[in-house]
């Protein structure tokens, strides 16, 4: 297992090695490698296939263009998460200055399986929506990325404790949030 694991590093390195040097071919195996990362980071920040895209493009286009200072493969990942993140937050940003859409009207992803409730889901996803950019980031960072609190404090720039309390935060306003609307949706059915 080891094994295989350095042999990726290897590979990656030399990718971005070649990719550096002007090597097209290379960086395109770069972005293979890491779209699914920037497009998972972007389409559960914003909730919309489209802008999520387009992100990812701007993101890939602002790595093509600062190639030469990315270090190691491991800095590739770490630089396209930070940048992936914060990318998402100046969207969000934006979008609430123009007040483009309610919350309520984002688009549902498309789920591959069917939830077990999806209800549950639908109030779990209208929650994270409505919690400010920053949390928001943190909870799809741990939650979808599978990031560990120093991982996200490392993509965020930000102390691994505030992480930790955003996190806390976050969870207990979820929680509360998600009592409350199905105490809502229980008392009109019954």
């Amino acid at each position: 297992m080891e094994r295989s694991v350095g042999r990726e590093e290897d590979r990656l390195e030399a990718a971005l090695s070649r990719a550096a040097q002007g090597d097209s071919m290379a960086f395109a195996e770069l972005v293979r490698e890491h779209q699914g990362m920037v497009f998972s980071i972007a389409y559960h920040y914003m909730q919309d296939r489209s802008l999520a895209e387009d992100l990812a493009q701007e993101v890939f286009l602002e790595l093509y263009q600062g190639l030469a200072r990315i270090q190691s493969a491991a800095h590739l990942t770490f630089w396209l998460r930070r940048v992936t993140a914060n990318r998402c937050i100046d969207q969000g940003r934006k979008k609430l200055r123009r007040r483009e859409h309610a919350l309520e009207e984002a688009p549902e992803p498309v789920a591959s399986n069917a939830p077990a409730d999806p209800l549950l889901l639908e109030r779990l996803q209208q929650s994270v929506a409505g919690l400010p950019e920053r949390q928001r980031m943190v909870v799809i960072l741990r939650f979808q990325e599978g990031l560990g609190p120093a991982e996200i404090a490392e993509a965020l720039d930000m102390p691994v404790n505030t992480v930790k309390s955003t996190l806390h935060r976050s969870l207990e306003e979820l929680r509360k949030g998600l009592t409350r609307k199905l105490r809502e949706v229980r008392y009109a059915f019954f």
